[in-house]
């Protein structure tokens, strides 16, 4: 009897052991337990959570939370516009996972100041979109799925650098937007799959995270690939801006691309896979460049 005491009190122990982890900003995030009441307060947040194996905990979510399809069903609590307060703090959370905007900086803050465990996931390389998902893991105590799904994505990422990583560098024009026109600089996780792949961002030197540019540094540039992040790959119709300078040597190889955006653009765990596209488009410029003409 007394064994069994003292094993149901190890297992009652154990399941409301306390849990931590570091988020983005390198803050240890310190629960009690296990978070049982998760709010997502960005896409790529939500994301996460699924990918951890902590989509059943998540209680609401932000706009533009489309998947998995799980995800459609949540409550919205906040767009790039701001965060419903009121809301969140009735929905009473134990975990709050968020990203940084300028917007919704002031809430975060708000949040926080009220004891809620705010969790930044502002991943800045690719490298850190597993690390974010065994993190929330962690805190949501799902850390062996989380460890395993981080495991794979770490693979997916070594398997890349490994084909592509040490052959010749390909100068490419990342386009984010044509009206106006607009790129990533080298801050952003983009540029630094860009840079798994063996390619070389042309405006990597910028100290802006998304720089307006104009058509005429883009010539003078002269990419041997010009991608597009899209939510229509399919839709070639941007490629009629860049037609208009033959001279160009992504034009005239044929050397434009368009990868999915939501897939590129989110820090979640299908942007890895959405890099292995990239590095398909640009290891096809790097053969063409090759190939005797």
């Amino acid at each position: 009897m007394r064994f069994l005491t003292l094993a149901w009190l190890a297992a009652a122990t154990s399941a409301f052991a306390g849990v931590s982890a570091l988020d983005s900003d390198g803050r240890r995030i310190e629960l009690a337990r296990p978070a049982q009441r998760i709010v997502s307060l960005a896409p790529h947040a939500t994301e996460q959570l699924f990918a951890a194996g902590a989509g059943k905990k998540l209680i609401a979510v932000s706009e533009y939370s489309d998947y998995p399809e799980e995800a459609r069903r949540l409550p919205q609590v906040a767009s790039s516009g701001g965060v419903d307060l009121e809301r969140v703090l009735a929905l009473n959370p134990d975990l709050v996972v968020a990203w940084r905007l300028e917007a919704t900086a002031a809430a975060l803050a708000r949040l926080e100041a009220l004891g809620l465990p705010v969790f930044y996931s502002e991943p800045r390389r690719l490298a850190q979109i597993p690390d974010s998902i065994e993190a929330l893991g962690e805190l949501a105590g799902t850390a062996d799925t989380a460890h395993r799904v981080a495991a794979s994505l770490r693979e997916q990422l070594k398997g890349l650098k490994a084909q592509y990583g040490s052959k010749r560098a390909v100068s490419v024009f990342y386009q984010i937007s044509e009206r106006p026109l607009m790129t990533l600089g080298g801050r952003q996780f983009v540029s630094d799959a860009i840079e798994l792949c063996g390619g070389h961002n042309v405006f990597a030197d910028s100290p802006v995270m998304a720089p307006q540019v104009n058509i005429e540094a883009v010539l003078a540039a002269d990419p041997e690939a010009i991608i597009t992040a899209s939510a229509r790959p399919s839709d070639r119709s941007w490629q009629a801006l860049w037609r208009r300078f033959p001279g160009m040597r992504a034009v005239r190889a044929g050397n434009l691309y368009a990868v999915p955006m939501n897939e590129m653009h989110r820090h979640g765990p299908r942007a890895i896979g959405a890099t292995a596209l990239l590095c398909g488009y640009i290891d096809e410029a790097r053969l063409k460049a090759a190939s005797p003409r």
